[in-house]
């Protein structure tokens, strides 16, 4: 359905040109990793000229970069190359607007070749190769790219009269955490996440200047525990990643380390009882289908069952402008 609920009308062509449209997605993701628009990044320069720094067969290499003009990213004049102002922007490593994210997006290329199997399966069958394992920073990144401008609007969304001990499960590189404490100086912080990830946490906490009031657990948010005394806990794209059980497990956790009149804040895709609404849930349940163990998307009435047997009262969804909602509970 379109935006109006107005069918989507398909036709042979349409069909045909969906059906292709992963070709100009790899053609984007194949110079992106081999980080070809940073090597053209200032230069009109020959093919030769760039296969040599990039150690690329030179006729191999053409085919991609006429390919990159045809679909807009790159110019050519007279037989050489250059970036668009756009690729410039933000395709090369190191410019202030540079997507790290699309690394992880390369990733999601092997799982989602697995679907038909997983499908199948019904569960992940996609064997990681050590090239994906060995990029957690890239993973991080793209989070950390996505949230940032996100947390802005969560602080909004969120009441903070009171709070001074957070809790961040699963809270990767701390973006939320980190403008939480900018926006109310009296919250510390607390991230829970596996050791690696602390440790990358930690680093964009000091860039941040506010290490000093943040604390790391280093565990895992099924089956450690989280401490005492929370006033906030917040749970950001992560129960995606769990089963059913799994999630009513945490919530009941959460609920029994919060204070009284503390609060649990669910951040993640909220999809309508037929599971069709929002689209972009519907495409992140099969993005969790070929990359996790049980992981999925949930309905309202699900979390809301979830909080519920817990105990939580209040409870109240706000919805953001980039397609997930808030799900908030209050112990009293």
């Amino acid at each position: 359905m379109n935006k109006d609920n107005t069918p989507v009308l398909f036709n042979p062509a349409s069909i045909r040109e969906m059906a292709i449209a992963f070709q100009k997605s790899r053609v984007l993701l194949t110079a992106y990793e081999l980080d070809l628009f940073t090597a053209l990044d200032g230069h009109l320069t020959t093919t030769a000229s760039i296969a040599e720094k990039l150690h690329a067969d030179e006729k191999a290499l053409d085919k991609l970069l006429n390919a990159l003009v045809a679909i807009g990213f790159v110019y050519k004049t007279h037989g050489k190359y250059f970036n668009t102002e756009e690729s410039s922007k933000y395709l090369v490593r190191g410019k202030p607007e540079y997507i790290s994210g699309l690394m992880h997006t390369n990733h999601l290329w092997n799982s989602w070749s697995t679907l038909t199997k997983a499908v199948k399966a019904g569960t992940s069958v996609h064997k990681r190769e050590e090239s994906e394992t060995d990029h957690l920073d890239s993973f991080i990144g793209a989070m950390h790219y996505r949230a940032v401008p996100q947390s802005k609007i969560i602080s909004m969304l969120i009441d903070f009269t009171g709070v001074k001990k957070t809790l961040d499960l699963g809270g990767g590189s701390g973006a939320f955490s980190i403008t939480f404490i900018k926006n109310n100086n009296d919250v510390h912080a607390t991230i829970l996440d596996i050791p690696d990830v602390v440790e990358i946490a930690k680093k964009y906490a000091e860039k941040d200047g506010v290490l000093n009031k943040m604390s790391f657990i280093k565990g895992d948010y099924l089956n450690d525990d989280y401490g005492k005394d929370y006033d906030l806990i917040f749970a950001s794209a992560i129960i995606h990643i769990n089963s059913f059980e799994e999630n009513k497990n945490l919530v009941q956790k959460s609920y029994d380390a919060l204070n009284r009149g503390g609060q649990l804040v669910i951040l993640d895709h909220i999809m309508n009882e037929d599971r069709t609404e929002p689209a972009v849930g519907t495409m992140f349940a099969l993005n969790m289908l070929v990359n996790t163990r049980a992981g999925g998307t949930y309905t309202e009435s699900e979390i809301r069952s979830w909080m519920i047997d817990a105990g939580f009262k209040n409870i109240e969804r706000k919805d953001t402008s980039f397609g997930t909602g808030l799900m908030i509970g209050k112990k009293l």
